[in-house]
Parts: C-alpha cells; structure tokens; sequence
C-alpha cells in the first residue's frame, strides 16, 4: 500500500510539475510579445522594422495602423498596449499630458506636399490655385489623423479660409495612404499628403512642394507606453528605430531621419 501510495504521490508531482513547466513556457512566450499603435502613414518602413526587430530578437510585434487621432482614442479607451508611433509627435505630447508615457524618441520627419495626377493637368502651382473652381481636393480628417491636423494648420498660416477651401473638398480621408490612393484611382485633382507617401505613390501623381516658410512640417516621434509590461523590450524597439539599422530602412522608404532644411 505504501509503495502504491508512494507511486501515486510520485506520478501527480509529475504531473503537476509538467503543468507549472507549461504554465511557465507560456508566460516565457508572452513576455517575447509586444503592440504596437503606429501611424497608418508610417507603415511601408513599419512592416519592415517590425519584421527585422523580431526576427533578430525573437519577439512578436502586433501592429494597429490607424489614423493618430483614432490610435490615441484607443489607447485612452483600452489602455494597454506598449508603444505609440503617431505621425506627429503632437500625439506623443498629448499622451503624455495625460500620463501615458515613460519615454520618447524621435525617429523620423515628414514634409506635407501637394499631391496631383501625374503631369499636373489642372496646373497646379501653390496653395491659393487649390481655391479654383472646379477641382476636387482630397484632405485628411483633422479628428482622425495627423495630415488633417497639420493640413489646417498650414492652411491657417497661409491665411486661406476654411469656408473657401471647402468648396472644392470632395473627400476627407482617415488615413493619409487613402489620399494616395485616390490619386492613383485618379478620383482626385489633389491631395495634401506626407512627401514620404507622394514618393509611395509616386508611379501616379506628381509632388508640388510648398514653399518651406509656407508650410508647416512634422516630427515623428515614438513613446514607450505606461501600461507597457515589457518596459526594456519596448526601450530596445525604440532604441533599434533610431540606431544606423533602423534608420537605414526608414530611408529606404523615403523617410527623412533628419530634420529638413
């Protein structure tokens, strides 16, 4: 009976420590896991970091590419998550006022551009030509996405009334890769858009730049997220973004890691 007993004793410890070796294996996998909230104009250099990062650290980076105004409103709804790269660092700084973020880093620049159909049929030359009769003008969602907020804004500087704009604006966009789109739909006379997109879509439409004192540019930044539970996994994410490495690929897309002129 004793041995009997003893057996027993010896096949539940077994199997119990299978069960705390599987319990640990789990949490091991978990902790080798991080989200990421990222800029859906930011992705073509994205996808690639993401990919490279993982596969030299073993880690799995989930990706929810949206607009930065609706990735901010996420995170303050979900709160969780371990980074937030929006396409303005005004999103970062606004998490941080609301105590979301550890730390941040920028990592890389955009310039906004007119964007037209290739060949620049309607003419298009400078800001005030976009008040023509008769074009139809694609702008970011100011309330979903950074390329809306900073569309206003440069159409503010620039002393061109909303109310007249307006009239000519046929579609806003969650998104600035939508605008893109529209151009190589061939839906759209013109968009405002990140050069780093224009140059995505650069087969379709041509980029009419704005004059540096005219326009209003933007910093990307990336903020390592408070409800993180992977705190030094994020930091290395963040520190691989700007090493040679990281920056190397942002370029590769077109992406500016150096602020413009």
């Amino acid at each position: 009976m004793k041995k009997l007993v003893l057996a027993v004793t010896i096949v539940i410890a077994v199997l119990l420590s299978g069960c705390k070796a599987e319990k640990a294996g789990k949490s091991d996998s978990e902790a080798k896991k991080l989200l990421l909230y990222c800029g859906a104009g930011i992705r073509p250099p994205a996808d690639e970091l993401v990919e490279s990062f993982g596969r030299e650290h073993g880690v799995k980076i989930a990706t929810n590419y949206a607009g930065s105004e609706t990735l901010l409103s996420t995170i303050r709804l979900i709160r969780s998550g371990d980074l937030y790269m929006p396409g303005d660092k005004h999103y970062v700084e606004q998490a941080a006022q609301e105590g979301m973020i550890l730390s941040q880093r920028s990592v890389c620049y955009f310039v906004p551009t007119i964007f037209v159909q290739k060949g620049n049929p309607k003419n298009i030359r400078r800001l005030q030509d976009l008040l023509r009769p008769g074009l139809k003008l694609g702008f970011g969602d100011s309330k979903a996405c950074a390329i809306g907020r900073t569309t206003k804004q440069i159409l503010a500087k620039n002393n061109i009334a909303w109310d007249e704009v307006e009239k000519n604006l046929k579609f806003q966009s969650l998104t600035v890769n939508e605008l893109g789109m529209q151009i190589q739909a061939k839906s759209l006379d013109a968009v405002i858009v990140w050069d780093a997109m224009a140059q995505y879509y650069s087969d379709y439409g041509d980029q009419v730049p704005i004059a540096r004192e005219k326009n209003v540019l933007s910093t990307v930044d990336v903020g390592v997220l408070k409800f993180t539970e992977h705190k030094e996994l994020a930091e290395k994410f963040m520190d691989f973004l700007v090493s040679e490495q990281g920056r190397d690929i942002f370029e590769k897309h077109n992406y500016r890691t150096t602020p413009p002129q």
